[in-house]
């Protein structure tokens, strides 16, 4: 093996070691959200729901009204907030489009989007109606 390819491999690895600590935390905060809304009084219906406009990571219900919950974990709650840019808005709408699409409402369920933030020590904040319009 070449320096070159052992270099590769090393860079390689160290992709996929940082790859899988991202996918642990973002479970780990998305974990916590959902205690959180659970505390507010929320049931979870489904954790990172996909389709084909995006995914979704939470989506919760409180009678009617269906909630679908963008996670974001960052240092600090700014920082976690100014990670969610336009583009995954609008894949996170066309993915809560979809789902709605199979409820009994469709198009005319209560719905809104929300943001959760939560910064290194666990402290979580949730931010109602954060992107619904954009």
């Amino acid at each position: 093996m070449t320096d070159d390819q052992a270099q590769s491999e090393v860079a390689a690895v160290a992709r996929r070691d940082a790859g899988q600590r991202a996918e642990l935390s973002g479970r780990a905060a998305e974990d916590r959200v959902a205690v959180e809304y659970a505390r507010l009084g929320y049931a979870l219906i489904e954790t990172r729901w996909r389709g084909a406009g995006g995914e979704v990571d939470l989506i919760f219900g409180q009678g009617e009204l269906l909630v679908f919950t963008e996670v974001k974990k960052a240092r600090s709650i700014d920082a976690a907030i100014c990670s969610l840019r336009p583009a995954q808005m609008r894949r996170i709408h066309a993915a809560a489009s979809e789902y709605l699409a199979r409820t009994p409402n469709g198009q005319l369920s209560d719905v809104r989007f929300d943001l959760a933030a939560m910064d290194g020590t666990g402290r979580v904040q949730i931010f109602e109606n954060a992107f619904s319009h954009f």
